[in-house]
């Protein structure tokens, strides 16, 4: 019996020192992104949803008074043209009054668009002085142009 345990510890020995050899990774190619040599990736395009730059985005303390658009102006505008509008109610995300942009958070808008979070356009920019982050608003959208026309907060 003893002689059969020293060969098994003899088997094992000589297995631990000659079949274990040691695994190699293969080196990477100047092409893989790990590599200190790779070509760093291409810097995506900006963004068409919002284009705006951080001058464009209020801080708190410095919110500048915009002037309302006068009430004949947009009379005028609605009667110049016979535009499909669409009207959608939502909360207000963000306002970036000097892109006159707006990005709002709203239900289905029958027969144009679907629940979403969608960055729209304002015209006039103006309207933008009425509504801020977290507002809830009933807004009119200009089919056509794809730009909010009208908006009003909600109580």
């Amino acid at each position: 019996m003893k002689s059969r345990r020293g060969h098994v510890r003899l088997v094992i020995v000589s297995l631990m020192l000659s079949g274990c050899a040691s695994y190699q990774l293969a080196p990477l190619a100047a092409s893989h992104p790990a590599h200190p040599e790779a070509p760093a990736a291409p810097e995506p395009p900006p963004s068409q949803t919002l284009a705006y730059t951080q001058s464009d985005i209020p801080s708190a303390g410095s919110v500048s008074p915009v002037a309302a658009a006068p009430h004949g102006e947009q009379q005028s505008r609605q009667a110049g043209g016979a535009s499909q509008t669409a009207v959608g109610e939502g909360e207000v995300i963000a306002a970036v009054p000097n892109s006159g942009q707006i990005v709002l958070e709203h239900g289905e808008i029958k027969g144009f668009m679907e629940a979403m979070t969608m960055g729209y356009r304002i015209d006039p920019p103006s309207l933008l002085a009425k509504v801020k982050p977290g507002d809830k608003v009933r807004f009119t959208i200009d089919v056509e142009r794809r730009a909010i026309i009208e908006i009003e907060t909600l109580r």
